[in-house]
């Protein structure tokens, strides 16, 4: 397993070989497997991760809370009408980004790259570069291993949990995994992928996680469109030949750092941020609870954290609180 993209380059620089032939080879030898087996397991993912997209894309199916539903459909059917100034690339990545998190929030079955409450931006990335560029399944799920390598050495040197990072090692990790995949399926140098990793990267850090009533749905979704506008972004720059001048490691773990000192009410714990508004508690106590099994678990935990407690309500009353 890789812990630094500096030595995932020199090694595709000292060999000659792609990126994500580095990472398939790394692979094989971790895991005892054979490289066709590994290039099937992505297949069969990136088949859930198109249906997942495709589902959301064309559904107004809400979302089991009732927080989210239909956004993405909507999105598009604008989109489509020409009334974005987005342009086709950038109006499908942020359509799609939408439509796998709804598909997530509905209990459907994603991908999680690298985790559920992020899983809607490497796909988005990936399928509208497929129409753009013309690339083929076997482009992607090359993409897919690129954008593995990028995972494993944020999880490396940091973290991809909200819990433990924040939404920056979330929404961050996912955007600079879909950046690095871009950036390659492009045609970008192994120098130039991991540019783009950190122009992406650290245009997120610091990016705090605050579910509303501890939901992976608001912000989640909406961020996970500004994930994949970034990663676009990133991967621009760094083709377009510019340099960001701290080297993606260090972007990486300064976001590990970061993460260490996040306050817990910043850390998926809907204690602080967006989750602890007035509008946030009350979404909190409105959500309904109609699946397997919610009752003794989520609908308890948005029921405590709809009660903003008495310093919270002073505030919401316009009074004084004093610690």
């Amino acid at each position: 397993m890789f812990s630094s993209l500096a030595e995932i380059v020199a090694r595709a620089e000292s060999t000659g070989r792609p990126l994500w032939r580095i990472v398939l080879d790394e692979e094989v030898e971790d895991a005892d497997t054979t490289g066709e087996r590994v290039l099937e397991r992505l297949g069969e993912r990136l088949a859930t991760m198109r249906e997942a997209v495709e589902r959301g894309l064309h559904s107004d199916a809400p979302s089991v809370s009732g927080l989210l539903g239909g956004g993405a459909r909507r999105f598009e059917t604008w989109r489509a009408q020409g009334a974005s100034v987005l342009g086709p690339f950038l109006g499908k990545v942020v359509a799609r980004a939408q439509a796998t998190m709804e598909v997530n929030a509905r209990m459907g079955t994603i991908v999680a790259t690298p985790t559920a409450g992020s899983s809607g931006i490497l796909p988005a990335v990936l399928f509208s570069a497929e129409e753009e560029l013309g690339l083929s399944e076997q482009d992607l799920v090359r993409g897919l291993l690129v954008a593995a390598g990028v995972g494993q050495v944020i999880v490396a040197r940091a973290s991809v949990s909200g819990a433990a990072g924040g939404c920056q090692a979330e929404t961050g990790s996912a955007a600079a995994m879909a950046a690095g995949a871009l950036t390659a399926l492009r045609g970008g140098r192994p120098a130039q992928v991991s540019e783009s990793v950190a122009f992406t990267l650290q245009g997120m850090l610091g990016l705090i996680c605050d579910p509303v009533g501890g939901l992976v749905e608001v912000p989640c979704l909406t961020r996970n469109v500004s994930g994949a506008v970034q990663a676009v972004a990133g991967s621009e720059l760094a083709l377009a030949g510019l340099h960001f001048p701290i080297p993606a490691d260090e972007v990486i773990d300064v976001m590990g750092q970061i993460g260490s000192e996040l306050d817990e009410k910043y850390r998926e714990t809907a204690k602080g941020g967006l989750a602890a508004t007035a509008t946030g508690r009350r979404l909190a106590a409105s959500v309904r609870w109609d699946g397997p099994g919610f009752e003794n678990t989520n609908a308890a935990r948005a029921r405590d954290l709809a009660d903003p407690g008495p310093a919270l309500a002073a505030d919401a009353d316009g009074g004084e609180s004093h610690g």
